[in-house]
C-alpha cells in the first residue's frame, strides 16, 4: 500500500481519503494561486512550534485579505485529528487556504467568499546520513520572486524554477541573491552563515519569509551563548563564509560544503553546525517532555 493510499486529507470540513478527494476547478486557488500555507512538524505525534505556525499563518491570511476561516482551537483540533488518523510518530502538516470558489473568473474577489481548506499529512523522514556526513552542494541564482515573499503563499512558480535551475548544474539548491546584491534565502528554506563564529543570518523583511525553524536556532543559539547577529549579507561575504547553513520546518538545518562549485570553509559540515544540531535536538527533546507531562 502507497503512502497515499494510507492518507486522510481534510478537505473543507471532512475528513476524506486523498485518492477520492476533489476541489473544484472554480476555486481561486487553482485558477490565481489566490491562497496561502504553511507547513508544520509533527514530533511523536505532537505539532512542534505550533502556536508560531499559527500566528504565521493569520498573518499571511491577514496581509492577503483572506478570511481566517477558523479558531485557534478550531486549527489546534483540526489538525491534532489529522495526526492522529496517520500511524507515523514524526509527520510533517501541509495546510492550505485558498480564497475560495468564483464561478465566474475575475482578477477581482467576490465579497464574502467562504475560503477552502485543505490539509494533509507525511510522514516526515530525518535527515540522510549523508548529509550529516557531507553536507549538501549549493549554487547562487538570481532571485526572481515578487516582493511579498514575507507571506507563504502558494504561487510557488518562480521557487520551481530556481529549484529546477539548480538540480540542471548539479546542485541540491539554490541561495538566492536579490538585484541589491544581498542575499535573500534559498528557494525553500532561510539562509545562516558562520564567519569568524559568529552565526549570521539576513534580518526579518519582506524579502524573505520569517522562518519558524530560523526563530527556533535563533532562540537556541542565544541560550548556549552562541554569538547572533542579523544582518544584511553580500555575496561577496557568503564566498567567504566559514561556514552555511539552509534552514526549514522539514529538513531542520542542512550544512553547505560546496558553493558554487567550491568548497565552504574545509568542505566538511562545520563545528558550530554540529553544535547546534545538538542544542535543536535537545530543544526537541524538552519540547516533548513539556508536552507529555
Amino acid at each position: 500500500m502507497t503512502v497515499a493510499q494510507q492518507q486522510t486529507v481534510y478537505l473543507n470540513g471532512q475528513f476524506v481519503p486523498m485518492t477520492e478527494s476533489q476541489i473544484s476547478t472554480q476555486d481561486r486557488g487553482f485558477l490565481f494561486g489566490d491562497g496561502v500555507y504553511e507547513v508544520i512538524p509533527v514530533y511523536q505525534k505532537q505539532l512542534f512550534e505550533f502556536d508560531a505556525h499559527l500566528e504565521r499563518l493569520k498573518n499571511s491570511l491577514q496581509a492577503t485579505s483572506i478570511l481566517n476561516p477558523l479558531t485557534d482551537a478550531e486549527w489546534k483540533k483540526l489538525l491534532d485529528e489529522l495526526i492522529q488518523r496517520h500511524p507515523w510518530e514524526d509527520q510533517f502538516i501541509y495546510l492550505q487556504v485558498t480564497r475560495g470558489i468564483q464561478m465566474v473568473r475575475d482578477h477581482l474577489p467576490a465579497d464574502c467568499m467562504t475560503p477552502t481548506i485543505y490539509a494533509y499529512t507525511n510522514p516526515l523522514k530525518p535527515v540522510s546520513a549523508d548529509i550529516i556526513e557531507n553536507g549538501i552542494k549549493i549554487v547562487t541564482l538570481e532571485d526572481i520572486r515578487w516582493l511579498r515573499c514575507d507571506i507563504k503563499a502558494i504561487t510557488l512558480l518562480p521557487n520551481v524554477m530556481m529549484k529546477l535551475a539548480a538540480k540542471q548544474q548539479g546542485a541540491d539548491d539554490a541561495i538566492l541573491i536579490g538585484r541589491d546584491g544581498l542575499v535573500s534565502e534559498g528557494s525553500a528554506s532561510n539562509v545562516f552563515m558562520v564567519k569568524d563564529g559568529t552565526l549570521i543570518t539576513p534580518p526579518n523583511s519582506h524579502k524573505i519569509l520569517p522562518g519558524i525553524t530560523r526563530l527556533v536556532i535563533e532562540k537556541v543559539a542565544q541560550n548556549h551563548q552562541i554569538p547572533l547577529l542579523e544582518a544584511d549579507i553580500t555575496l561577496d561575504e557568503l564566498l567567504q563564509a566559514d561556514e552555511i547553513w539552509l534552514t526549514s520546518s522539514t529538513k531542520e538545518a542542512l550544512p553547505i560544503t560546496q558553493l558554487d562549485g567550491k568548497p565552504v570553509g574545509n568542505g566538511r559540515p562545520g563545528q558550530i553546525w554540529q553544535l547546534l544540531r545538538q542544542h535543536y535536538q535537545a530543544y526537541k527533546a524538552d519540547f516533548l517532555n513539556a508536552n507529555r507531562s
